[in-house]
């Protein structure tokens, strides 16, 4: 029988990843929709800092922001504070933290998309829904919203090859625990170190072809959009 070059830790940190990645997405379009939604709209004198909070993790280095998210999730911070007040515990070290860490470190990754999706909306279709007397909230999930796919789309995509990828913030807020917080990327890392390099090849491989994969996939859904979205 064939044997794998890849051994069953490296299976299971698949699993692990494709997990948290689902996860991260779902959670991140529930939080970053309204959050795009009030900055594309809002002119409060917030919106800038706000924006770049959102924007910060792109041009953190990731053990930066790790360090940081380790800190708050820690016995002294705000969050592991909480954590240990609801008898959660600390987050640090488990998936609850990783998923904690990727959603924050992904987060400009899903509001960036949207934002841009329901500026290039523009006022006339949320004015015209308001003259036949839609309410607020219902020209926004009946106008807006479809109006914005393309961009919930990118979002979706984007979010969830960052959070395959991810590495730096996951290695500092999860460490590299074989069946909890070991991902595939910390896998490849764990491989090199032990100078098991055929099996390194293969899933670094599987991962340059998944990111060829997620491009190719963006360019269809965009065409796709445009054909369909008036």
């Amino acid at each position: 029988m064939h044997d794998w070059p890849i051994g069953p830790e490296a299976w299971q940190a698949i699993g692990l990843t494709l997990q948290l990645a689902a996860m991260t997405t779902l959670t991140l379009l529930v939080i970053a929709t309204p959050l795009a939604w009030w900055l594309s709209q809002t002119q409060s004198r917030w919106r800038a800092p706000i924006a770049a909070l959102v924007t910060l993790p792109l041009v953190l280095p990731p053990t930066v922001l790790g360090f940081y998210i380790l800190v708050l999730l820690g016995p002294q911070g705000w969050v592991g504070m909480l954590t240990e007040w609801l008898g959660i515990g600390l987050l640090s070290f488990s998936f609850g933290g990783l998923l904690t860490g990727s959603i924050i470190a992904s987060l400009p990754f899903a509001v960036q998309p949207i934002q841009y999706a329901f500026e290039a909306i523009g006022k006339r279709p949320l004015e015209v829904a308001a003259t036949l007397r839609a309410r607020p909230l219902d020209a926004f999930f009946n106008v807006a919203l479809p109006l914005a796919r393309p961009g919930l789309l990118t979002a979706t995509v984007l979010s969830f090859a960052h959070t395959v990828g991810e590495f730096g913030v996951v290695l500092m807020i999860g460490g590299n625990i074989p069946g909890q917080t070991r991902v595939v990327s910390t896998q490849i890392f764990g491989y090199v170190e032990a100078m098991e390099y055929t099996a390194a090849h293969w899933l670094a491989g599987a991962m340059v072809v998944f990111s060829f994969g997620v491009l190719i996939s963006l360019s269809f859904l965009k065409k796709r959009s445009d054909r369909v979205m008036p």
